[in-house]
C-alpha cells in the first residue's frame, strides 16, 4: 500500500512527466508548423525515398535469378545461357543505377528545402528583430539568438536534409526486402526475422518514456549552458573579487543534476539495449539463416541463391531499424530546436504606427509614462506616473540615485521600448507615429556600441551617403581626427580587428557620428562616466559642438554640468519629485542631499 509520503515524493516526477509529454507535443506542433514552407519538397523527396527502396528488391530478385541459372546448368552439365545471365546482370546494374539516381535526387531535393528554410528562418528573424524593442536585446536573449541561428536551425538541417531520405528507406527498404524474402519462402522468410520479436520486445522497454525523457535533458541541458554563459561572461570580474567558488557553484550544481538525472535514466536501459542489439548481430543473423537454411536446402525446398540472398536480405534489416531509432531521436531534439526557433519569431515587437508625419518644432513631452521590465508581479514598475518636459534648444539634466529610472526614461525617449500607459510627443506628435525617429532623436550612451566595421562606417553609420569631407568634418568636431589619422590605415582602420581603441576613443567615434547624424533632440547617458580624466576633457569639449542649438536630455552627476543646464528633474524611485533650476531646487531635500554628497565624493578625490 502506497504511504501519504510516498504519494507526495513521487509527485514531482510525476508533474515533471506530464510537463514533459505536454512539451513534447508541443514541440511537434512547432515542428510541423515550422516545416509547412517546405512541405511539398519533403513529400517529393519522400516520393523519390519510396522509389529508390522499392527498386532495392531488384537485385536481390536478379541475384535469385542468376544463381538459379547457374545451378541449373551445372547440375544438369549443360551450357550456361549467357543472354539471359547478361540480361539479368543488365536488370541488375540498371536498378541499381535507377535507385541511387532516385535517392540522390530526392536527397537533392531535401536539401534545398533545407536550404530554403534556414533562409526564410534567418530571414523572418532579421525582419522581426528590426522591430524588437531594443531593450530586448540582453546578453541572456542575444544567446538565445546564437544559439538558435547556429546550433538550433543545425539541429532541424538534418530532420529536413537527410530524415525525409533515409527514414523513408530505412522504413520501407526492409518492409519490400521482406516481402520478397517471404515470397521466396515462407521458411526463409520467418528465418529472416526470428530475432525481431525478441528485438522490439527489448527496445520497447529501453524506449519506454523516452519522448519526456529527451525533453527533460534538453531542459536540463539548456540550464547548464546558461550557467556556463553566466559564470564564463563573468568571469573576470568573479577572479578579481575572489568569488570564484561561489560563481562556479551553480555551473556545477546544474552540471551534476544533469548527471545525475542521465545517469538514472541510462543506466537501467544499457542491458536491455545491450541484449536487444546483440540480437541483430551479423554472426548470430548468419548462423540463424545459413544453418537453417542450409536443412530447407538438404531438403530440396530452396535452392542455395534463395538461401543466400534471403541472408543478406536480413542482414539489413538492422540497418533499416537503426536508422529508424535514430530518426526518432533526431525528431526529437529538432522539435525541441524547433520550439525555441518559434519562440523567438514570435518574440514581441514595437507597435508600428509610423507615418510620414514630420513633427512641427522639437519640444518633448513626457506624460504620465508607466513603465516595467518585466511583468509588474514579478518586478514592479521601473517608472510610475512620469511627466515632464523638454522644452526645444534647452538642456534638462536628469539626476537622482542609482535605479531611480534615469537610464529608463533615457530608453523610451530613444524608442529602445514603448512605455505600458502614457505617451511620449516630440512636436506634438507620438513616437510611435514618427517615421524615422533617429532623424529627429540622437543619443550618445555610456556604451559606444562600435560594431566590428570600418571607423568610416562606424561614424557614417547614420548616414551612409556621407561623403568623406562630412565625415572628417564630425571627426575634428568630436576631437578624434588626429587620432584615427595616425592609425596605420587611417578611417579605414576596422574597429576591434586592426588596432584596439580606449574608451575614451571610442566614445568619440560615437560623438562624431551623433554630429554627423546631427538630429535635433540629443541623449545623452553619462557620456563621460568611463573614462579617464583626460578623457573625459575632451569628451566635454566634443559634447559642447554637439550640443549646440538642440533639445538635450543629459544624464549626468557632475556638480558643474549639472549646475549649468537650464532645467533639472529629480527621479527617485520611478517617480518624478522635483523640477527646477540648480538655484530653485537647492531647498528640495532630496536634490539638496544629492548636490551635497556628489560635491563632497568629487572633492574627496581632488585631494586623494
Amino acid at each position: 500500500m502506497t504511504t501519504a509520503a510516498e504519494t507526495r515524493s513521487q509527485r514531482p516526477e510525476v508533474d515533471a512527466a506530464a510537463a514533459a509529454k505536454l512539451q513534447q507535443k508541443a514541440d511537434a506542433r512547432a515542428l510541423k508548423d515550422l516545416m509547412k514552407p517546405v512541405a511539398a519538397p519533403l513529400l517529393l523527396g519522400r516520393g523519390l525515398a519510396v522509389g529508390s527502396a522499392i527498386l532495392a528488391v531488384v537485385p536481390y530478385i536478379s541475384l535469385v535469378k542468376i544463381g538459379a541459372l547457374l545451378l541449373a546448368a551445372a547440375t544438369a552439365d549443360t551450357t550456361l545461357n549467357a543472354q539471359e545471365v547478361n540480361r539479368w546482370i543488365t536488370i541488375l546494374i540498371l536498378t541499381f543505377t535507377l535507385r541511387l539516381v532516385f535517392y540522390f535526387a530526392a536527397l537533392l531535393i531535401t536539401h534545398l528545402a533545407d536550404i530554403k528554410l534556414g533562409h526564410l528562418i534567418r530571414e523572418r528573424m532579421v525582419h522581426r528583430f528590426s522591430r524588437v524593442p531594443l531593450v530586448w536585446f540582453t546578453s541572456t536573449n542575444s544567446g538565445r539568438v546564437r544559439k538558435a541561428l547556429q546550433d538550433d536551425i543545425g539541429t532541424v538541417h538534418h530532420l529536413i536534409a537527410h530524415q525525409p531520405v533515409d527514414g523513408t528507406v530505412a522504413m520501407v527498404m526492409p518492409l519490400a526486402l521482406m516481402g520478397y524474402a517471404f515470397l521466396i519462402d515462407w521458411r526463409l522468410g520467418l528465418l529472416a526475422i526470428a530475432t525481431l520479436p525478441f528485438y522490439a520486445g527489448a527496445m520497447s522497454l529501453s524506449m519506454r518514456g523516452m519522448g519526456e525523457k529527451t525533453v527533460q535533458m534538453d531542459q536540463k541541458l539548456g540550464i547548464v549552458s546558461a550557467r556556463m554563459v553566466e559564470f564564463v561572461t563573468g568571469i573576470t570580474v568573479v577572479k578579481a573579487f575572489g568569488q570564484v567558488g561561489r560563481a562556479h557553484r551553480a555551473y556545477q550544481e546544474s552540471a551534476e543534476e544533469f548527471q545525475d538525472f542521465y545517469y538514472a535514466w541510462v543506466r537501467p536501459l544499457i542491458r536491455v539495449s545491450s541484449l536487444g542489439t546483440s540480437l541483430l548481430a551479423a554472426p548470430l543473423i548468419l548462423i540463424i539463416n545459413l544453418g537453417g537454411g542450409t536443412l530447407l536446402v538438404q531438403q530440396g525446398i530452396v535452392t542455395t541463391a534463395d538461401v543466400l540472398a534471403t541472408s543478406l536480405i536480413a542482414l539489413l534489416i538492422p540497418y533499416g531499424l537503426e536508422v529508424m531509432m535514430n530518426s526518432a531521436w533526431s525528431s526529437q531534439l529538432a522539435g525541441a530546436a524547433a520550439t525555441r526557433l518559434t519562440d523567438l519569431l514570435e518574440t514581441p515587437t514595437l507597435n508600428e504606427d509610423a507615418s510620414e508625419t514630420t513633427p512641427e518644432g522639437h519640444d518633448v513631452v513626457f506624460t504620465d509614462i508607466t513603465y516595467s521590465y518585466g511583468t509588474t508581479e514579478d518586478v514592479g514598475f521601473a517608472l510610475h506616473d512620469v511627466s515632464f518636459t523638454l522644452a526645444e534648444g534647452t538642456i534638462t539634466a536628469l539626476i537622482g540615485p542609482s535605479g531611480s529610472g534615469k537610464s529608463t526614461i533615457a530608453t523610451l525617449l530613444a524608442r529602445f521600448d514603448d512605455p505600458h500607459s502614457g505617451q511620449i510627443t516630440l512636436g506634438g506628435i507620438p513616437l510611435r507615429q514618427i517615421g524615422n525617429l533617429y532623424a529627429h532623436v540622437g543619443f550618445v550612451l555610456q556604451d559606444p556600441q562600435l560594431p566590428s566595421i570600418s571607423i568610416r562606417d562606424n561614424i557614417s553609420l547614420g548616414r551612409p551617403d556621407a561623403t568623406d569631407e562630412q565625415i572628417y568634418k564630425a571627426a575634428r568636431a568630436a576631437r578624434i581626427f588626429d587620432e584615427i589619422a595616425a592609425l596605420p590605415n587611417g578611417f579605414d582602420t576596422i574597429y576591434g580587428a586592426d588596432t584596439g581603441l580606449s574608451g575614451g576613443q571610442a566614445q568619440r567615434i560615437a560623438i562624431a557620428r551623433a554630429i554627423l547624424m546631427d538630429a535635433p533632440v540629443l541623449i545623452l547617458d553619462e557620456a563621460t562616466a568611463l573614462t579617464d580624466p583626460e578623457s573625459q576633457h575632451q569628451i566635454q569639449q566634443a559634447l559642447s559642438e554637439l550640443v549646440r542649438g538642440k533639445t538635450v536630455l543629459l544624464i549626468a552627476h557632475r556638480p558643474e554640468v549639472i549646475k549649468g543646464v537650464d532645467h533639472i528633474v529629480l527621479v527617485e524611485n520611478g517617480a518624478v519629485v522635483a523640477t527646477g533650476t540648480h538655484d530653485e531646487l537647492l531647498t528640495q531635500p532630496g536634490y539638496a542631499h544629492l548636490w551635497d554628497a556628489t560635491t563632497a565624493t568629487l572633492t574627496r578625490g581632488a585631494n586623494a
